[in-house]
């Protein structure tokens, strides 16, 4: 699954248990009628992928949706969701103005100077 959004916060790394477990959160508003803000988890190596972005960059972030089930000491069930993303990338370095995307420069093409004219169709089909 993809979140679009833009970042509202990035916390620091955090290192827990004597195992070193890392986690890393960030926090994306959605551009929507109603924005909602979702908290990512970042785990272990993928901590350092948010060293690139800042507060306030547009991003797509690609992530799974987990689940855990507990068990209180009463005997009670417990249900706890968590989003951990895997993925990010900005949206903002991709697209022009316009909301485009880049168009490579004219001269990067080809000439194409033998066109014969029985070579010439423009039906798709």
């Amino acid at each position: 699954m993809e979140i679009q959004g833009r970042i509202k916060f990035i916390d620091e790394t955090k290192t827990y248990g004597n195992n070193g477990f890392r986690k890393r959160e960030l926090v994306i508003t959605t551009e929507e009628q109603y924005p909602q803000h979702l908290l990512i988890e970042f785990i272990q190596d993928k901590t350092d992928l948010l060293d690139k972005f800042a507060t306030g960059q547009q991003v797509r972030v690609s992530i799974n949706l987990r689940g855990r089930e507990w068990v209180n000491p009463q005997g009670e069930t417990k249900y706890f969701n968590s989003i951990q993303g895997w993925r990010i990338e900005a949206l903002e370095e991709a697209m022009q103005e316009g909301g485009a995307p880049p168009t490579p420069p004219l001269d990067s093409f080809e000439p194409v100077d033998d066109l014969k004219e029985e070579d010439y169709d423009d039906l798709p089909f």
